[in-house]
């Protein structure tokens, strides 16, 4: 079982799965501090000096905190257009990819030896 568990764990797709979960963490929390440190704060002050992050809904003991919420919706928003154009950018350089014209393969050391052949025959007559 623990051979199994070695080979699963040791494959390509699963590392390349590891690396890209721990770099999408990272950029989660670059994009997290953009919204909560750099556009909310811009939006509260073009909106009056609010402070999206204390708006909240009192309903008896309960605490709707919906500025919170919104600033999640933004996260959310930052992340999905960014991954959106990377995936565009990576789309583009792949069709720019195949559209350039195959080289012709190199001819085979059969096909050099029957020019050589027909070479040799023009040249007799």
């Amino acid at each position: 079982m623990w051979n199994e568990f070695k080979k699963f764990a040791l494959k390509g797709n699963v590392l390349d799965l590891a690396v890209g979960v721990i770099i999408g963490a990272a950029f989660g929390k670059i994009v997290s501090s953009l919204v909560d440190d750099i556009l909310m704060p811009l939006f509260g002050l073009i909106l009056g000096g609010i402070d999206f992050s204390q708006l909240e809904l009192p309903l008896g003991d309960a605490v709707l905190k919906y500025g919170s919420f919104l600033q999640t919706v933004v996260d959310f928003l930052i992340v999905a257009f960014s991954i959106f154009l990377f995936i565009k950018g990576i789309n583009r350089f792949k069709r720019r990819e195949e559209a350039k014209p195959a080289a012709p393969p190199a001819p085979s050391r059969e096909e050099e030896l029957l020019a050589e052949i027909r070479d040799l025959l023009k040249n007799r007559s």
